[in-house]
């Protein structure tokens, strides 16, 4: 019987493998992966976003995309009689009527502020290690579009309950089109279909927020995730690590355990933020209405840099052939984020020109302090994107520390210049002496704790000397002196062979 078992399990994989590349010639099952913490950050968004996705279609069972007046007559005493939006009400009702609503509602807020801080830290992740040259200049493109896609799917979710806070929101973009030299007013009118606030921005955010925005994030991870098959991982240097090689754990089973178990993890602790950490209570606002502005009010932080940029523009207009020209809300909201993602989108291909590295493939990871430059102007990309978010609070860290507000402006408007360039002097400073302890350790051997006298009387440590590592060169362990290279107690070291495979 258990031969007959096997032998059926046996044809079976046959069969399969007949039409899936599971077994031979850079099969599926044993593919590898990478295994380091640092690629995990891709996953921890890929895992978000389903999140989002499970989260997202139950509510659209129960939320009402319509800005038609209603009475509210809900659970929530507060604002019972209230005249609100159906789509406000029908959050309410969501939060206070519908069993598990307010959970799945704050599940899914939860898991889309993760998505966004996902992408953005393994967007870093390859910047600072180089992952982003030749071949995968491409993949780059991609993921700063999913980031891209990512804010604005977000900033649209954020938008649809209609209370106070996400109009005020609302009121802000619409502000930003209109100071879009002669086409912001139709800019303005073809988003909200009327004067502000309009009956049709809700819906059509809607349509945005749960299929064209969706649609295109699942398009481009699905080819992001493609490449990565074809492409194969970076990886870092190490012992039978080479330009020409990926090696890591299988797909299966190890790879398919950690992942899974990395997407229960993330599912539950979302769960956990849910039940336990109150994020957005639009209740406590109250509906939006356009005579009203609540103080303290804050976006999420992935659109805080640009209330950062608004605050600490001075007031700069200027008056050209009839036209009323306001800098301090078109260099901030309009300028800036065109800059900063063309720099990004631009950035692989104009380090590889300035470099001569264009015609090369890479793929070992860089470590951040062997390309100062590089590390050097990413530090400083953090302090400007810092200073901003500081002052998209200015209002909040004045108050909580009993400062002027326009002293802490005048303060963040000289950070946001200086910042960056000593964070740039400061960053490369600190790499290029991490290099020269590094040259200083290979020359000289690294100490081995023993002291000497010399003939003249005088002390010194004794060195040995340091084999430096070359990728694809077999390394010789370090070993305390008696003991042999390889060996530990007498039996010999066992290091479990990961998969290999050679890229084409």
């Amino acid at each position: 019987m258990e031969g007959e078992r096997g032998s059926a399990v046996r044809r079976a994989a046959d069969a399969t493998d007949e039409r899936l590349p599971l077994y031979d010639g850079g099969g599926l099952l044993r593919k590898a992966f990478p295994h380091h913490w640092s690629f995990f950050l891709g996953e921890l968004a890929l895992y978000s976003l389903i999140v989002l996705l499970l989260t997202g279609v139950w509510l659209t069972f129960f939320f009402q995309p319509e800005m038609h007046e209603v009475v509210y007559r809900g659970r929530y005493v507060p604002l019972s009689g209230v005249r609100m939006s159906a789509a406000f009400d029908s959050t309410l009702q969501i939060s206070f009527d519908v069993r598990g609503g307010l959970l799945i509602r704050q599940v899914h807020h939860w898991a889309a502020l993760v998505f966004v801080a996902a992408i953005g830290v393994h967007v870093l992740r390859i910047f600072f290690t180089g992952a982003f040259r030749r071949p995968r200049e491409m993949n780059w493109v991609i993921g700063v579009t999913l980031f891209v896609l990512a804010l604005a799917e977000g900033f649209a979710g954020y938008s649809l309950p209609d209370d106070l806070l996400s109009g005020t929101g609302l009121r802000i973009a619409q502000g930003i089109m209109l100071s879009i030299p002669v086409v912001g007013t139709y800019v303005s009118m073809f988003a909200f279909g009327a004067e502000f606030p309009g009956h049709d921005i809700v819906p059509r955010l809607y349509s945005l927020h749960i299929l064209l925005l969706p649609g295109a994030l699942f398009a481009l991870v699905t080819l992001h995730l493609i490449l990565v098959f074809h492409l194969k991982h970076t990886h870092w240097r190490g012992p039978g690590r080479t330009n020409a090689n990926a090696v890591g754990r299988p797909f299966v089973p190890q790879f398919t355990a950690g992942s899974g178990g990395l997407f229960l993890m993330v599912f539950g602790v979302l769960t956990l933020m849910g039940g336990l950490a109150q994020i957005n209570p639009v209740w406590v606002y109250g509906p939006y209405r356009p005579d009203i502005v609540s103080t303290g009010s804050q976006p999420d932080f992935y659109v805080g840099f640009l209330e950062g940029a608004l605050r600490l523009v001075p007031p700069w207009e200027t008056n050209l052939a009839g036209h009323t020209l306001m800098w301090n809300v078109l260099l901030p909201a309009v300028v800036l984020p065109g800059l900063l993602f063309t720099a990004l989108y631009a950035y692989p291909f104009v380090e590889q020109r300035l470099t001569g590295e264009w015609q090369q493939e890479h793929h070992l990871c860089d470590r951040p302090r062997e390309r100062p430059v590089r590390t050097g102007l990413g530090v400083a990309g953090i302090v400007f994107y810092g200073v901003l978010l500081l002052g998209g609070g200015n209002d909040i860290v004045a108050q909580t520390f009993r400062i002027s507000v326009n002293a802490l402006t005048w303060i963040l408007r000289v950070a946001l210049v200086v910042g960056p360039v000593l964070a740039f002097l400061l960053t490369r400073r600190l790499c290029h002496a991490l290099l020269a302890a590094e040259r200083e350790r290979l020359t000289e051997g690294e100490e081995t704790g023993e002291v000497r006298q010399s003939v003249s009387g005088g002390y010194e440590s004794d060195h040995r000397p340091v084999e430096r590592f070359r990728p694809g060169a077999p390394r010789t362990p370090v070993s305390p002196p008696g003991r042999s290279p390889g060996l530990r107690t007498g039996r010999p070291s066992r290091t479990p062979r990961l998969p290999v495979r050679r890229r084409r």
